[in-house]
């Protein structure tokens, strides 16, 4: 529906090629048919894209700049005169005055693109959280970029070898982690980060890194105001006229979004709500608690298992490259409903957990770290030899495994439930795969993310890591190409830039008190959100896939068809996927229908953008 792609040159061996520009400008606008605009040059090109208008591009002597999503300027002085609608000049005339330190004067929600044809140099970066994507790869003598990596593919000559590290770190994470892409030579920019490219080489940094203030004190009067007026902003600086509704799964996240949205307009905001006739998974009451409390224009969809069927060859085609997160489909339900209503941008709740402690696995990491945190005198020389001569059952069994579990070093206990690791690789995938992959290398780099954020506190080690692995990396991408193939933009008021420092300033005990999760953000929205959602547990936006997997026919086949052609392809076992199928499914359909999905999704993946691993 919406990005930016282009490409450099600055040998001018490829003179200016409407054509070329246009064939990958369809790539990302494929699902929704926005405007394009475009400009060609003999040392590159760049095409913008955006149904909300949030897409410019400039061109003046000897210089190209393309811009999609909507930055802001913090220092005017840095940049020259910035109004919105010539944000693609203000751009151009500060990156030719501070180079890259213009990236340091900008906020929002923006991936860039900037072509310097006289001093050979091209300038490409994304925004602090990684909102919006940006992947590049080299040719002879060119840098070639897009917002997808479908983009990319559509320009003539360049390699589309598929890396197999990927695919193993995709059934690993569920997705592949950036900088890392589906394809060998093509990387995705980092949140926050910056390539330039010059004389043929790249140079990746970042241009702004998550630092986290953890000894800062403040009365929570004060704390409590400053982040009202920052959630406030948050939602008014998302809201696009009077075609702007809210996700409401009747979490503390969205319906904090929706009650401000109402605020912001002072209209009955719309809500757009997705339910499943499944025991454990429909959320849909609380939804109807929040939509109630806010007098919200609300709307409903119960996404069904034919729904699922037909949605899958979608999800699988509007993502460039294999995603196994099977909240996609009732994502694009929800954003279809909106879309079906008039509505143009949604805004989502995305972000409040990993920026103010929002997730169960915060609370469980710190009763392990109550262990962990012990001399290891005592727990080495007192505890553990008294428990190896008790029994290994009963509470005495409990206690060796939570020992057990509490001993891992951060993050490997973070991680200790990844299903790839407890199935086992050599019982998944082929010995012919295996050997062409570094088995090891997610939880490596894993741990190379953990041990680089900023943070003393294992709750700010724990949010950094998610504000990569699960954020930028799988929500935001679930939300925003749910949201493309439905035909809606979407915009995240809880990751302003302003409300992203506030949290980065708020103390580690603010945001998981022993195992009180979002402890501040549940205080200062105290008599704003219902006492239901203040309250609730915390639960997500799941599928219940695993439970209809064995009753719904259909599905089934869908599922049965897609792994017996992933056979063929000699990456995964025949024998593991058919015990998958025939008992382990059968006996634990939740835990081992999310390993069907993601490997459903994988062939679907493969066979959606015809590639062949052969």
């Amino acid at each position: 529906m919406s990005g930016l792609c282009g490409w450099f040159d600055p040998e001018r061996a490829r003179t200016a090629n409407p054509q070329v520009i246009a064939s990958m400008a369809e790539a990302i606008t494929r699902f929704g048919g926005s405007a394009v605009r475009s400009a060609c040059a003999p040392y590159g090109a760049v095409a913008s894209s955006a149904a909300s208008g949030d897409a410019d591009i400039f061109q003046g002597d000897d210089q190209l700049v393309a811009v999609w999503g909507c930055p802001r300027f913090v220092d005017k002085g840095v940049t020259g005169p910035a109004q919105r609608k010539e944000v693609a000049r203000s751009l151009a005339q500060g990156y030719a005055r501070n180079g890259t330190q213009v990236l340091t004067a900008l906020t929002g929600a923006f991936a860039l693109a900037i072509l310097d044809g006289r001093n050979g140099k091209a300038l490409l970066a994304v925004d602090r959280m990684g909102t919006r994507s940006l992947c590049y790869t080299t040719a002879p003598g060119k840098l070639v970029f897009g917002s997808t990596l479908d983009a990319i593919s559509a320009f003539p000559g360049i390699d589309c070898g598929t890396s197999r590290q990927a695919i193993y770190d995709y059934v690993y994470f569920h997705m592949v982690p950036a900088p890392q892409t589906i394809y060998t030579h093509r990387q995705r920019l980092l949140p926050g980060t910056f390539v330039v490219w010059e004389n043929g080489r790249l140079q990746t940094a970042p241009y702004w890194e998550m630092r986290f203030t953890e000894d800062e004190k403040r009365p929570f009067p004060e704390l409590k105001e400053r982040f009202v007026a920052l959630v406030r902003k948050g939602v008014a600086d998302s809201v696009q006229g009077d075609r702007t509704g809210a996700f409401l799964s009747g979490g503390t996240d969205s319906s904090t979004v929706t009650g401000m949205l109402r605020e912001v307009t002072g209209e009955a905001p719309r809500t757009y709500s997705i339910g499943f006739e499944a025991q454990g998974f429909d959320e849909m009451g609380y939804a109807r608690i929040a939509a109630r409390h806010f007098s919200a224009r609300h709307h409903e969809y119960y996404v069904t298992p034919d729904d699922v069927v037909g949605a899958i060859p979608r999800i699988a085609a509007v993502h460039d490259q294999p995603f196994g997160n099977s909240s996609a489909v009732p994502a694009f339900y929800c954003a279809k409903l909106a879309g079906e209503d008039g509505i143009s941008t949604l805004l989502g709740g995305d972000g409040g957990d990993e920026l103010f402690g929002g997730n169960a696995r915060y609370a469980t990491q710190y009763l392990y770290s109550l262990y962990s945190d012990l001399p290891q005198a005592v727990r080495k020389g007192i505890i553990e030899p008294a428990l190896s001569v008790l029994p290994a059952a009963g509470i005495f069994g409990k206690v060796q495994r939570y020992i057990a579990s509490a001993s891992l070093p951060m993050p490997a206990r973070y991680d200790n439930y990844n299903l790839l690791e407890r199935l086992g690789p050599t019982a998944v995938f082929t010995d012919y795969f295996l050997d062409t992959v570094n088995r090891s290398a997610p939880a490596s780099n894993f741990a190379e993310a953990y041990r680089a954020s900023h943070a003393r506190s294992l709750i700010n080690k724990m949010l950094a890591l998610d504000l990569k692995y699960t954020l930028a990396d799988n929500d935001l991408p679930k939300v925003t190409r749910s949201c493309e193939l439905a035909g809606v933009d979407v915009r995240f008021p809880l990751l302003h830039d302003d409300l992203v420092a506030f949290s980065a300033r708020l103390p580690a005990n603010q945001k998981l008190r022993g195992t009180r999760l979002r402890y501040f953000f549940k205080q200062a929205l105290n008599g704003f959100l219902p006492d239901e959602i203040i309250n609730k547990t915390k639960h997500g936006f799941g599928l219940p896939f695993g439970t209809w997997l064995e009753s719904h026919p259909a599905l089934r086949q869908i599922a049965l068809e897609s792994l017996t052609d992933l056979k063929k392809r000699q990456v995964v076992r025949a024998k593991f996927i058919d015990e998958l199928t025939a008992v382990h499914v059968k006996n634990h359909p939740q835990y081992y229908g999310t390993m069907v999905w993601v490997l459903m999704m994988l062939e679907q993946w493969l066979k959606q953008h015809r590639i062949s691993l052969n």
